[in-house]
């Protein structure tokens, strides 16, 4: 059947998948609770009558504030189906940003989880004057709950109504409003139709192999990436499996043995992290043949490869790669790497081992895919996000080599902010990305940093910060590392190191570990950090270089407001937050 609206994928999986005994599934008290197609089109139903009952109309807004869980794609359906809006909340944001968006968005009901979130918002429900009620997903106690929903659409179900108000929902209609973590001010809520999403769907559909079957997810699906995805596996007729919690993933891959699931970056080299650690401590014969398997896996080419790489590639799938995928489990056809620009080492580690990573590109306000890998000849290859979906055009400004688009993925534009919309959007419809890229001779889009990251040093040198940020991060000590220098002499830096490595380095040589703050006054590892530093600063010009750096012992996290939702880091947050650190680093 055509597809024109989101929630025409439940009555097109009903045709695919007839008998599919698994749409979606989560964990609860250790045990998969599972929904068949039948059920998630009945619950959806049912929770469309119970809102229409609550005197929900079209165009009002439900706020969905939870982990990933079968009940969060039911209520957004439901709201989608009567032309309600979705508007999709991080569970992890701050009090003032909930504050913000549950008024600028004139929320009318919120769905939401956890004792935490209750907590966090029960007091700022007076402050929203356009909220009607709250629902939580399980009973909580103190507001109505799921189940009383469901019950409630049973006695006041009515599905002609429900029908006729779909037949009035237009493929130009907002489907949803995300709002954009962002790295400055306040969120932005982004508007998308229902065609925006759906071309993302008809032109990603044969990413995929026809055999994948099984999706696992983990990423927040408030995320516009996820989000997607996640459409997309229902879309195509997969199972969706959600991970119990972040501490679980490595246990419920092994459960179900996914052939698809989305992951960042920094997920994949805190796998990588975590085989390279292992290898550290075997034998030296061992030793050396693991770190060989390794570097035979670096030098993987996904298209085109010698006899003599195929042999080795053979000897060290048996001996080495095997065992890792066991270990990691899973039976993958994709791993769809995404929120951020992955290492070329690691897409091609990770894809000889047996997890081939298919690279993307995009933004909350592009529905989010530009560009993506993809089986087509040349359509992946490690260190570029692939070509520009099609009907997608996208070209790269001279000077300063913006990244622009234009096509059915632009958002219909910000809510409530029509002068910042013709900020992003100029008049020939070109969105303006903020991202700097450039293409290779095959067509392929090479992302290379953030206009915003690009600074000047007083000598006039331009700075990509990005550029070296991602190639320090190679170190295994360290976990995380900021480039700063604008207007100053030189490039220096602060790194927050991978204190479980430091703490491996140190037992190995000896070194007594007491806290991670006394380390880094250690001297031993301070000049440790300066050789590390000489090895990856070889790899730049002098201009480039960094000169100093400072090593602080504190966590990045979203919780402390330092790393947005897909892990980047907010670096205005960090030029104010360690400003006495910075200024003393160019003394």
């Amino acid at each position: 059947m055509e597809i024109t609206r989101v929630f025409d994928i439940l009555e097109n999986y009903k045709i695919i998948k007839p008998n599919q005994p698994i749409a979606l599934a989560h964990k609860k008290e250790g045990n998969w609770i599972k929904y068949s197609i039948d059920e998630y089109i009945y619950q959806t139903n049912l929770i469309s009558a119970g809102l229409l009952y609550n005197g929900v109309k079209k165009g009002d807004t439900i706020a969905i504030i939870s982990s990933n869980r079968a009940e969060y794609n039911i209520v957004d359906m439901a709201a989608m189906q009567i032309g309600a809006i979705p508007v999709p909340i991080y569970p992890t944001i701050s009090e003032s940003d909930y504050r913000y968006i549950l008024n600028h968005a004139e929320i009318t009901f919120i769905f939401l989880e956890g004792e935490e979130l209750l907590r966090k918002i029960e007091h700022i429900v007076p402050e929203i004057p356009t909220l009607k009620g709250i629902y939580t997903f399980v009973n909580r106690g103190r507001f109505h709950y799921f189940e009383q929903l469901i019950n409630l659409g049973k006695e006041n179900l009515e599905i002609d109504k429900i029908n006729a108000i779909k037949a009035t929902i237009t493929p130009n209609d907002v489907a949803c409003m995300i709002y954009t973590s962002g790295t400055t001010g306040n969120p932005k809520g982004v508007m998308l139709s229902h065609q925006n999403i759906t071309m993302q769907l008809k032109m990603l559909q044969n990413t995929p192999a026809k055999w994948s079957d099984t999706a696992f997810s983990f990423l927040p699906i408030c995320h516009a990436y996820e989000k997607m995805i996640v459409y997309l596996y229902q879309y195509l007729g997969m199972s969706v499996y959600y991970a119990e919690s972040l501490a679980t993933i490595s246990e419920n891959i092994k459960e179900i043995n996914p052939t698809m699931m989305t992951c960042v970056p920094r997920m994949l080299e805190k796998i990588f992290d975590k085989l390279e650690s292992a290898g550290r401590k075997l034998p030296f014969f061992q030793q050396k043949l693991y770190f060989w398997a390794i570097n035979v896996a670096f030098d993987y080419n996904i298209e085109n490869r010698t006899l003599w790489y195929t042999v080795k590639h053979k000897i060290a799938d048996k001996l080495i790669y095997s065992k890792w995928r066991q270990a990691i489990g899973g039976n993958f056809d994709i791993v769809v790497s995404g929120g951020a620009a992955i290492q070329k080492r690691l897409a091609s580690f990770f894809s000889a081992i047996g997890m081939p990573v298919f690279e993307g590109y995009g933004l909350t306000e592009t529905s989010p895919v530009i560009a993506v890998s993809s089986r087509a000849k040349h359509g992946r290859c490690a260190g570029t996000v692939g070509f520009p979906l099609e009907g997608v055009e996208v070209k790269i400004l001279p000077v300063t080599n913006e990244i622009v688009c234009r096509g059915h993925n632009v958002m219909l534009g910000y809510y409530k902010d029509e002068a910042l919309t013709k900020e992003v959007i100029d008049e020939d419809g070109w969105f303006h990305t903020g991202d700097t890229g450039k293409f290779t001779e095959k067509g392929q889009l090479v992302i290379t940093g953030r206009l915003k990251n690009i600074f000047k040093t007083s000598f006039g040198k331009y700075v990509n910060s990005f550029l070296i940020e991602e190639k320090f991060v190679q170190s295994p000590f360290i976990e995380n590392i900021v480039v700063v220098g604008e207007n100053q002499k030189f490039a220096a830096a602060i790194i927050i190191p991978d204190f479980t490595f430091l703490k491996l380095w140190c037992e190995r040589y000896h070194i007594p570990y007491s806290t991670n703050e006394e380390m880094l006054q250690n001297e031993d590892v301070k000049n440790r950090f300066k050789k590390e530093i000489k090895k990856y600063n070889s790899h730049f010009g002098d201009y480039e270089q960094i000169k100093k750096f400072e090593l602080i012992a504190d966590e990045w996290t979203q919780q402390n407001g330092i790393l947005t939702p897909t892990l980047k880091v907010k670096r205005p947050i960090i030029l104010e937050r360690y400003k006495p650190i910075i200024d003393k680093l160019f003394l």
